[in-house]
């Protein structure tokens, strides 16, 4: 099998460019990995962002008061938690994906999206709610999320953790684990499958647009399954 790409940067253009949710998902499924689509209430901000990048997980908790003199706890009277240090640990095409919490709170915003960007991240995935949508429309960074609600999390949530695996519904995720999102969905693609996934999935991309010309020249639908075993 020749490798297409020589770099992450690479591989995530190349994604970008070639593959959509969809065809990675039904390789996927072939190969038998059948749980790796996020729940489908996580969905971009913006219908047209396209993600690509690696796993940078931050582990959430929910906090019930501010502590105080008698709290214990190492990260009791720490604003946020972990959470700035977590967004400053960011690297050049990491995606932050945040889970943990309830849904009583936002989890990512405008600033932390500034910094995101000067920081050459990939995008945030969010088990959870957005604010500051317009602030983080204007610039274009992609943000998957269930929705927008603008009640903070300062006074309701932390960061306790971050580069620690993490699971969202089930599927795990650990720091370096590829994802990719459209308008249709993100995508855990398993380190130890990822370069075979790609290599499928852009075969099966180019398989398909050959079956859509044949089609728009007349093939049947059962023809054209029979033919090139993709419909």
């Amino acid at each position: 099998m020749s490798k297409l790409y020589d770099s992450d940067e690479a591989l995530f253009a190349l994604m970008r460019e070639k593959l959509f949710t969809a065809v990675i998902g039904d390789v996927m499924d072939v190969m038998g990995l059948r749980k790796q689509f996020l729940p489908a209430g996580i969905s971009p901000l913006q219908q047209t962002s396209k993600m690509a990048g690696r796993a940078m997980p931050v582990l959430e908790a929910d906090i019930f008061d501010d502590g105080d003199e008698d709290s214990r706890g190492p990260l009791s009277n720490k604003p946020f938690g972990l959470m700035l240090e977590a967004l400053d640990d960011l690297k050049a095409g990491e995606v932050y994906v945040a889970t943990g919490s309830s849904l009583r709170y936002a989890l990512w915003g405008e600033l932390m999206t500034t910094r995101a960007r000067h920081l050459k991240a990939a995008g945030a995935v969010l088990n959870g709610y957005v604010r500051d949508a317009d602030g983080i429309e204007s610039q274009g960074f992609p943000t998957f999320c269930r929705g927008v609600y603008a009640q903070d999390q300062g006074v309701r949530g932390k960061v306790i953790d971050f580069r620690t695996a993490i699971e969202i519904d089930g599927i795990r995720i650990e720091t370096g684990t590829l994802i990719y999102g459209d308008r249709e969905g993100v995508l855990i693609i398993p380190k130890e499958a990822e370069e075979e996934v790609i290599h499928r999935a852009l075969e099966k991309a180019e398989t398909e647009n050959t079956v859509g010309e044949a089609i728009r020249k007349g093939m049947s639908a059962v023809d054209a399954l029979e033919t090139y075993g993709v419909m």
